[in-house]
Order: structure tokens, then C-alpha cells, then sequence
């Protein structure tokens, strides 16, 4: 399977097999983190509607673990878009047939009709 290609991006861009894993390990991830991240909040809001002392104080904790969640997952979507730019771009070397330039320009010129 390394190695492999798969075109998925309608526009003939090729996707080697290793960055389209490595794409869904990160879905995976954040997925797993999202979820957690349901369930904190859930604590969240029962120990603030509780008002009782030891809970409120609790949510200190899970807030914070709430936001290191999410810098996480904003970790792990950068750098899926890192890969995937990485992947479409030497995709696309040596590729003249109109694929994008990194400047996000087409390589080629359309004629307009007058």
C-alpha cells in the first residue's frame, strides 16, 4: 500500500497512501479529543448548575483541561493542512497541465472569448 496513489481531489491531484493515513490518524485523534471534550463540558455545566463548593472548584481543572484539548485539536488540524499542502504541492511538480503553484496561481493560461 506505500506508495500507492489514490486520485481524490477531482482534479487529478494524486494522494500518496502514507499522507492519506496519516490523514485519517489525525481525524481519528481529533475526533477522540472532540468526544472527550463533550463529556467535559457535560461535567462542566452539571457541577456549575450543582453551585456546590467542591465542584465549582473542580471546574478550575476541567476547564483547563478543556482548553489544552482544543489547542490540540487546532495543533492537529495545522498540520493536516501542513501535510496536505505539502502532498498536493509535490504532487504537482513537474506538472504542467494546469495544476496550482504554490503562489495558488494555475500554471497555464485560459483564452477568454472577445
Amino acid at each position: 500500500m506505500e506508495g500507492d496513489t489514490f486520485s481524490g481531489l477531482g482534479n487529478g491531484t494524486q494522494i500518496d497512501s502514507k499522507v492519506l493515513h496519516t490523514f485519517q490518524k489525525n481525524f481519528v485523534q481529533v475526533q477522540h479529543i472532540l468526544d472527550q471534550n463533550r463529556l467535559l463540558i457535560n461535567e462542566i455545566n452539571q457541577n456549575h448548575e450543582s453551585k456546590i463548593p467542591d465542584n465549582l472548584s473542580r471546574n478550575v481543572g476541567l476547564i483547563r483541561e478543556l482548553n489544552s484539548n482544543i489547542r490540540r485539536v487546532v495543533d492537529l488540524y495545522a498540520d493536516l493542512s501542513t501535510s496536505f499542502t505539502k502532498s498536493v504541492e509535490a504532487s504537482s511538480e513537474g506538472d504542467s497541465s494546469g495544476a496550482l503553484r504554490s503562489d495558488g496561481k494555475a500554471g497555464h493560461k485560459r483564452n477568454r472569448p472577445a
